[in-house]
């Protein structure tokens, strides 16, 4: 732990209230619909105007409206989750973020909506200096490894990457080798989400039958009950990135933190040789700030 390591807390590291998207109570699934299908956000943060300036509430992720497609309000569709201060330093954050297994955690003080902080920008905090990077990610590493074969059809593959409540699944080829990796996010990309109909028979999708889930960010809890989403039911190998990055149980964590921001991936394959031994995570680098 260097000394400059010391003062780095929530504060800068979050992205501030002035540049968070929120909605407010009371409110209605079509308030918050566009931000979570046009801009891709992954959840919105609720707050509530009053008196004495706005309060906040809750989040509001994608999954709460797909789950609970007949749910119209919002202050019904709100979950609780941790929240955090501007004055938590960044080990703090990140223990709550491994412990509560959250990858966004609104920063509240007084009922006062602050700001929003990320795993991400945790691990930008590593890449920078900014939060010890000094661990062998080799250390860090978890050995079990979600693989499919690069032949499974798309679908099946989806359902063991949400089995396995990890975002990402290594593609194995004919030799068991490594043959490429498939992350949410290739999926969520040919995806096509399907409403449900109404008593009536109509649609609840109405005007928002182009449904579309493009560039996602995979953040946290699953997003894809496959219930209303149509997968193509194409083999694996014409979704996955082939072209492998890979790290070596030696290399730092903030080496692997800066490739992780560089390439926009969260996890790397880690290798001993020409042999798969692991993966490291985003949230597995955070582990590394939380037992000091």
């Amino acid at each position: 732990m260097g000394a400059h390591h010391v003062g780095m807390n929530v504060a800068d590291a979050m992205t501030p209230r002035s540049d968070v998207v929120t909605v407010e109570l009371p409110g209605t699934r079509d308030d918050i619909l566009e931000y979570l299908q046009e801009r891709a956000f992954s959840s919105v943060p609720v707050v509530k105007p009053g008196e004495d300036g706005e309060q906040y509430r809750g989040l509001i992720s994608r999954n709460d409206l797909i789950e609970r497609p007949e749910e119209d309000q919002l202050a019904l569709l709100m979950r609780d989750v941790p929240t955090t201060t501007s004055d938590t330093t960044i080990p703090e954050v990140a223990s709550l973020m491994v412990d509560a297994r959250t990858r966004r955690v609104p920063v509240v003080e007084d009922d006062h909506l602050e700001g929003i902080v990320t795993v991400t920008d945790v691990v930008r905090a590593i890449a920078d200096g900014q939060a010890d990077g000094d661990t062998e990610v080799g250390g860090l590493a978890r050995r079990d490894v979600n693989t499919t074969y690069e032949g499974t059809p798309l679908p099946v593959a989806e359902r063991e990457i949400s089995y396995a409540q990890v975002p990402y699944s290594v593609v194995l080829g004919d030799e068991g080798d490594m043959a490429g990796v498939l992350t949410e996010v290739d999926i969520l990309e040919v995806a096509r989400v399907v409403e449900g109909e109404d008593k009536t028979g109509d649609s609840m999708a109405a005007d928002d039958d182009d449904w579309k889930w493009e560039s996602i960010k995979a953040v946290g809890s699953r997003y894809l009950p496959t219930r209303n989403v149509q997968i193509p039911a194409e083999p694996v190998r014409g979704f996955m990135t082939e072209d492998v990055v890979t790290v070596t149980g030696k290399r730092k964590a903030r080496e692997a933190a800066q490739t992780m921001l560089s390439k926009d991936i969260e996890q790397i394959p880690l290798v001993s040789g020409d042999e798969l031994v692991g993966i490291v995570r985003d949230v597995d680098l955070l582990t590394a700030l939380t037992d000091e």
